[in-house]
């Protein structure tokens, strides 16, 4: 019989860290804080194995540990200080929440001794992070270090992945204590049966215009490439939920669009004369249902059969004709192969969706902008490599690039479906960092790259090279629209004044040039790339253009002609 020996004693920092490494983390976004230095400490011993990347602010660390989530599979790793530190990275932890992501905050916590005193920087994060954690807890004992992290890794990966937010007292990392490490962890995903998959079958099978709906979280490269073989083989047309539109490539014969902000009219039609909706991963929320008005509920029409990796998920709003709960991978592996034997009278139907894709992201000619963004990404797409990452922050502009450039695998889209606003380039400079042979392109408003700029000193501290299409209209754009549809005219709150974007983004370390016509955009794009450091291209358009599919006098007047029928 095997003796194991004796765990060494270890102080709770050194036991957190090296939890951290065998469950295979091997990096984390922090801003540092007095609460955890010993974990800080700990990771000075390990810089050999573990990158650690100090942001310039804690919400800039969250969303770069959520876009490491969305890239890997595994859960980002975010460490932040007690109070103000927590507060400010709660804005990745909604994100992480409502897109699905696995992530893990840690938080330095006030000594256990000195609880309900309201100490320095107290908070009780169970109850702050509660409803927007997928678990929130706090560790008491540095002996339950590798049951806390191990858990925490299980739950932010398995079924609908998420965040977890742990607190760790700073006295608990300071104590001295002799425990076995934990085994590393395995993600639990709920599978199909074969049964399952000929109940699928079936159901799709009857359908005469059967339409396909992909998205949330888990979908690897193998997993969408197989489900793009599924779709391929019986000319099932395929949409995706919002800012999910890599899963499929955007040129595949099969592949019909997004629902999501801009969304073509003639999908929504397309989705009125469907018969059958198929969703796969995705929750249909209120962004890709457009306000739950898109889809009947509580009974939808059309007949749905969803499939998605929380049970709980099934029949939240919508009551399907057949729900199972099956993580993507898992579906997508059990359909690659199936001939339904309706190829050839839904070929028609599939060509038409696709068809009215294409036409919708045709280059614009119906503008006569001096800096159109639609033209200028439409001439650039082809021209882009298939790995591209783009990252997308909150606001109207980011319907040109939705719209306009295309997406697939090893090509990733990367943004917020929940809007916060600043996350696009944190999101980036995570992005150039764990992958810096790929191009990673960055799109944000001017509020937007207010909120989060700082974080190109990030990218250019540690040779991130993410190339930033920063759109300056001098407004808060999305607001702005609602505001001139339903306040025609009265415009408060939503004018923005800056300074030189371009200097700032220069004392930031970036490389930056500032266009004012479409056809200078193509040659400063070719400038930014070949600058190798972080990069600003500032796009100044014109706030008259306020979507890539309206104008504000169009809304102003549209709403005028509303109030006059009232």
């Amino acid at each position: 019989m095997t003796t194991l020996p004796e765990p060494q004693t270890r102080s709770g920092g050194q036991i957190l860290v090296d939890q951290l490494l065998i469950h295979g983390a091997d990096t984390a976004y922090c801003v540092p804080g007095e609460s955890y230095l010993e974990v800080l400490d700990a990771l000075h011993d390990r810089r050999d194995r573990f990158a650690l990347i100090n942001a310039r602010h804690e919400a800039g660390a969250a969303d770069m540990a959520e876009a490491y989530g969305k890239l890997t599979g595994r859960p980002g790793i975010c460490m932040v200080t007690r109070g103000p530190g927590a507060c400010h990275a709660a804005i990745g932890v909604h994100i992480a929440r409502q897109d699905s992501t696995p992530m893990i905050l840690l938080v330095g916590q006030i000594a256990r001794g000195t609880t309900d005193r309201e100490a320095f920087q107290e908070v009780d994060y169970r109850a702050m992070f509660g409803t927007v954690a997928k678990w929130a807890t706090q560790i008491e004992d540095a002996r339950r270090i590798p049951e806390y992290i191990a858990r925490a890794f299980r739950v932010a990966t398995s079924g609908r992945p998420g965040p977890v937010v742990i607190a760790l007292p700073e006295d608990m990392l300071t104590d001295r204590v002799a425990v076995p490490d934990a085994r590393p962890y395995a993600a639990t995903g709920a599978q199909i049966s074969a049964a399952d998959v000929a109940r699928i079958r079936a159901a799709v099978a009857s359908a005469e215009r059967p339409l396909m709906l992909l998205g949330g979280s888990g979908w690897d490269n193998a997993s969408a490439a197989a489900i793009t073989r599924f779709a391929e083989a019986n000319s099932i047309p395929v949409s995706c939920s919002f800012r999910r539109q890599d899963i499929v490539h955007n040129l595949s014969p099969v592949y019909a669009g997004e629902f999501g902000t801009v969304t073509g009219p003639m999908l929504y039609r397309r989705l009125a004369e469907a018969d059958l909706l198929l969703v796969i991963g995705a929750r249909l929320g209120e962004m890709t249902t457009q306000g739950y008005s898109r889809i009947d509920a509580p009974t939808p029409r059309p007949r749905l059969v969803h499939l998605h990796a929380d049970a709980d998920e099934i029949g939240r709003v919508y009551a399907p004709e057949l729900g199972l709960a099956c993580c993507p991978e898992a579906a997508a592996a059990a359909l690659d192969g199936c001939d339904l034997g309706r190829g050839a009278q839904w070929a028609d139907w599939c060509a038409t969706l696709h068809g009215d894709y294409l036409a919708d992201t045709e280059t614009p000619t119906d503008g006569d902008w001096a800096l159109d963004p639609g033209v200028a990404l439409a001439q650039l797409r082809d021209s882009l490599p298939d790995d591209l990452v783009v990252t997308l922050d909150a606001g109207n502009h980011t319907g040109w690039a939705q719209r306009f450039l295309r997406f697939g695998r090893p090509g990733r889209v990367v943004g917020s479906t929940c809007g916060a606003m600043g996350y696009a380039v944190p999101a980036a400079v995570a992005a150039s960092l764990l992958q810096p042979e790929r191009l990673v392109l960055a799109f944000v408003g001017d509020g937007g790259f207010m909120m989060s700029a700082n974080e190109l000193a990030t990218a250019a501290q540690y040779g991130g090279r993410p190339i930033v299409i920063l759109f300056n209209n001098g407004i808060y754009g999305t607001i702005r629209m609602h505001q001139e549809r339903e306040h025609p005219g009265r415009i408060s709150g939503t004018t923005l004044r800056h300074a030189d974007l371009c200097r700032m983004a220069e004392g930031l370390g970036a490389h930056a040039e500032r266009v004012t016509r479409t056809e200078d955009f193509a040659p400063a794009f070719q400038r930014a790339r070949a600058a190798n450091r972080p990069a600003v291209i500032e796009l100044v358009t014109d706030p008259e253009q306020i979507s890539s599919r309206t104008t504000i006098t169009a809304l102003r007047e549209a709403a005028r002609a509303r109030q006059t029928v009232r």
